[in-house]
């Protein structure tokens, strides 16, 4: 079975020669499709740097990114963003959804940029159900709260059916309680959809049991087939 993500010697050199800065250090690693998946890190150890060159947001200074087999370095930049819509999702600490917009027109950005809309409408209210906003869905984002927003985000981040997802802190932003319903809905979405989640946090704790998690240590990644629960390092 071919990986979705493929990392292979990954490096990241920031800064002139007398004051470079190795951000990633030959970083290599694999990631099944399903698989929900923990980057944790203290502050300045390099996972957010990771989790740009996943993202495509970044280039590597040494190394390749292959997502479903394609070698990313080799994507020029007029094709990154095209490739990054259709095979990327992203869910932030901050929701970031546009205020003067409904819940629905929200979700259904991603597809408005990649010009697939049959059955766009449709799937963004499939999903606003199945994260638990059927009665928000017509609502403006700027009357719902954090947990509502944050929520919104993650049907935003699955709505164009992406490769992986990618969760930036997730839950940076939001109180415990309503922390721990975004854990169990990102979850519970990964096994229903069969959805590869790569999640970037400093608060391991609350994920519980989950698939693998990297820990990225001074640029360098340590991977444990753990569950998170098990106070690994942060």
């Amino acid at each position: 079975m071919s990986s979705v993500l493929k990392i292979s010697n990954l490096s990241k050199i920031y800064g002139t020669e007398e004051n470079k800065v190795k951000a990633l250090d030959n970083v290599s690693f694999s990631i099944q499709k399903g698989e929900f998946v923990l980057i944790v890190g203290s502050s300045g150890s390099g996972k957010s740097t990771l989790l740009n060159m996943i993202g495509l947001l970044d280039r590597p200074t040494n190394g390749q990114v292959f997502i479903d087999t394609i070698d990313t370095t080799n994507l020029t930049d007029s094709k990154i963003s095209t490739f990054r819509n259709k095979k990327l999702g992203f869910i932030f600490q901050f929701s970031n959804l546009l205020s003067d917009l409904t819940v629905l027109e929200n979700v259904l950005l991603p597809v408005e940029i990649s010009g697939n809309i049959e059955f766009a409408e449709k799937n963004a209210r499939e999903l606003l159900i199945a994260v638990g906003l059927e009665d928000q869905i017509n609502k403006r984002t700027n009357k719902i709260s954090g947990g509502q927003a944050q929520r919104v985000a993650v049907a935003r981040g699955l709505i164009n059916k992406p490769s992986i997802v990618l969760a930036d802190e997730p839950t940076g932003n939001l109180d415990s309680i309503t922390s721990l319903k975004i854990v169990d809905l990102m979850k519970s979405m990964a096994k229903k959809l069969n959805q590869t989640f790569i999640v970037v946090t400093h608060d391991s704790k609350i994920f519980g049991d989950v698939d693998r998690v990297i820990t990225i240590k001074d640029g360098k990644a340590f991977e444990a087939s753990v569950p998170s629960s098990m106070g690994l390092l942060i």
